[in-house]
């Protein structure tokens, strides 16, 4: 992620809708996979969403991380801990990460259908929460 001290307020404001915009076609990828039974490629697209969701509300608020552990951490540091969202959504991203990096590395690690439809609709309300968080 590029340093926001750098970026004009235009300019983190049109970066911010911008990941904002990819987190959302990147839920429409998940679908995708998700039709075709992919439900490994599906858990790491529903990761990458919210992450994209996540990195959108960091560059609003002029927050810089450099590795996806750091964004967990700045998430958590000045939204999480401040109150200003519910803790159940840094849960939520905290196993996300981790089903996403299971799916990936993991060895004999298969996701169903039923965990695939249990997990798709939380990210769409993470993304939206953080949709609401942005226009404030």
């Amino acid at each position: 992620m590029t340093p926001t001290q750098e970026l004009s307020e235009e300019s983190r404001v049109a970066l911010s809708a911008y990941r904002l915009q990819r987190a959302k076609e990147t839920l429409l990828e998940a679908d995708t996979l998700i039709t075709g039974g992919f439900y490994n490629a599906a858990v790491n697209r529903l990761y990458y969403a919210c992450y994209y969701a996540v990195i959108a509300l960091l560059i609003k608020n002029n927050i810089t991380a450099q590795t996806h552990q750091g964004v967990r951490q700045m998430f958590s540091l000045h939204f999480i801990v401040t109150g200003k969202v519910p803790q159940h959504y840094s849960t939520f991203y905290s196993r996300l990460f981790n089903d996403r990096i299971s799916g990936d590395y993991d060895d004999y690690v298969h996701y169903d259908a039923e965990m695939i439809h249990a997990i798709r609709p939380k990210a769409e309300t993470f993304i939206s929460m953080i949709e609401e968080k942005l226009i404030k």
